[in-house]
């Protein structure tokens, strides 16, 4: 039998002539316009000496034929390696390295410092103006027979960061993907009438598999967004159904004044995740809308974990229960479960699960355990309801926007600053970011250390999500009696008024 998660795609188009994506000021693009598109795409990656299990490397802007790129990928049985727009020629450096594609993709304006990094990889073009692909896919056959893949077989990798300073390639399968997504659409209630506005990016999990992923197996339409704005979201949201954001897309439409009921009696949901919700967003927007936001819960390892329900009580800072066929267990320090309330490492089980990390095979079984369970790394407790609470993050990963950042990578290049003896980072509450990312430096005696010079210095090195938003001078920072950096107590002085 053929998993291929593209296979279950075809299954679910509607009419070809349908309408699957629609872009403002762009293009109406139907099933059949992107399917026509991906495989003149998969020819193009074959003839570029891509065989089945090659990695391909995305770093492009949202355009609507990176998806078509992303589809091609999984039809000619490729992995597709999505990368933030941000990353910096260190980081890609990195990420080639570690991954080997076998081709990578980018904007033409990216091409001079993809090309140094990618290591002799094929480097072509995509952007809104076409590139390289577009032309090589040009005069293509418009049919491509799907490369039968095994449910194990890899779809997709996805680097998340680790606390480290190494980022760590998820390995994500078709079955992975595949049954996260039908959990979703069954959890969500999605049908062919739905229209989803998408103003996600398309480079982690959120935009690229949650939304497209419900989209395509319902056969339903995507509002087409480049990226969110407050003001254009607001005119569409009338000729959507479904509105999927991180936390930030709702403290900006919130804080504008004319946002309400106008726009959003037509959506019958919103969904918000990849960071905490604030509860004074999720009540202020459920007073502007009379809809309260459904939040759910995942990470790039697992997808969707649990989400609040459709049909029922949505709680104001929790997560719901488990999606269907996903198991989720809270356990103490001693690994045994822990009561209803009480705070312990939230562990999940089920198809949605990583099959480990790329070329860390040390780091999957640390991560693993010794019953299969996987550690998130997050802290939490059951509410009476059944519903689980996320109360905090074991690693002090920061989430700012709805992107994660650990803070030990920063503090390992500002340390090697001259001028710098240490530095801690931490994530205080911002009211539009969610996290800002902000650091705390000791200077040497004599040096004359400024936040712009540290900034500066970090844009020129990494991804612009991750530079500290503050940098503070302190004397010293403060520890424990063992001599570690007591990041709790920093965040309470940092966020304490003057």
């Amino acid at each position: 039998m053929d998993a291929n998660l593209h296979t279950l795609f075809a299954k679910h188009v509607p009419d070809p002539a349908a309408a699957c994506l629609i872009v403002p000021n762009g293009p109406v693009v139907s099933y059949g316009d992107l399917d026509a598109l991906s495989a003149r795409i998969a020819h193009a990656l074959v003839d570029a000496g891509c065989r089945a299990g090659d990695r391909v490397a995305v770093q492009t802007e949202k355009h609507w034929t990176a998806l078509a790129l992303y589809l091609a990928c999984l039809r000619a049985g490729l992995v597709y390696l999505p990368l933030n727009t941000g990353y910096q020629r260190a980081e890609l450096e990195y990420f080639f390295g570690d991954a080997q594609p076998r081709v990578v993709v980018c904007g033409a304006e990216r091409l001079g410092v993809v090309a140094a990094a990618a290591r002799g990889a094929t480097v072509l073009t995509l952007d809104h103006h076409g590139g390289e692909l577009l032309d090589r896919a040009e005069g293509r056959p418009s049919g491509f027979d799907t490369v039968r893949r095994d449910a194990d077989d890899l779809a997709a990798i996805l680097y998340t960061s680790g606390t480290t300073g190494r980022s760590k390639g998820a390995m994500l399968t078709h079955r992975n993907l595949a049954s996260n997504a039908l959990a979703l659409v069954q959890a969500w209630g999605f049908t062919r009438g739905d229209v989803l506005l998408h103003a996600l990016p398309i480079y982690h999990v959120h935009g690229l598999f949650v939304a497209i992923h419900c989209a395509l197996l319902s056969g339903s339409r995507m509002l087409w967004l480049p990226k969110f704005d407050a003001h254009e979201v607001m005119a569409l949201l009338p000729k959507a159904t479904v509105m999927m954001g991180v936390p930030t897309f709702y403290t900006r439409l919130v804080a504008e004044p004319s946002f309400g009921r106008t726009q959003t009696d037509g959506v019958r949901l919103f969904v918000s995740g990849s960071a905490p919700l604030l509860a004074e967003t999720f009540h202020e927007f459920e007073t502007r809308t009379g809809q309260r936001i459904l939040e759910r819960y995942g990470m790039t390892e697992t997808g969707m974990i649990t989400s609040n329900p459709l049909d029922g009580a949505r709680l104001a800072g929790t997560v719901g229960p488990p999606l269907p066929g996903v198991s989720v267990r809270i356990v103490g320090e001693d690994g045994a479960t822990v009561e209803p309330g009480a705070v312990g490492g939230i562990q999940v089980r089920g198809p949605n699960v990583l099959k480990g990390y790329w070329n860390l095979p040390e780091k999957t079984r640390e991560e693993f355990t010794a019953d299969g369970w996987f550690k998130t790394g997050d802290m939490g407790r059951w509410t009476p309801e059944g519903y689980v609470e996320i109360v905090g993050r074991a690693k002090d990963l920061i989430i700012t926007g709805g992107l994660n950042v650990y803070p030990k990578e920063i503090e390992e290049r500002i340390d090697a600053m001259d001028g710098v003896v240490e530095s801690a980072v931490v994530g205080l509450p911002h009211p539009d970011f969610g996290e800002a990312v902000t650091a705390v430096i000791v200077a040497r005696p004599g040096h004359r250390l400024t936040e712009a010079q540290v900034i500066a210095a970090l844009k020129a090195e990494i991804a612009s999500f991750k530079v500290p938003k503050r940098v503070v001078f302190a004397v010293d920072l403060p520890r424990n009696s063992m001599g570690k950096v007591m990041k709790a107590e920093l965040r309470r002085k940092l966020a304490a008024p003057a």
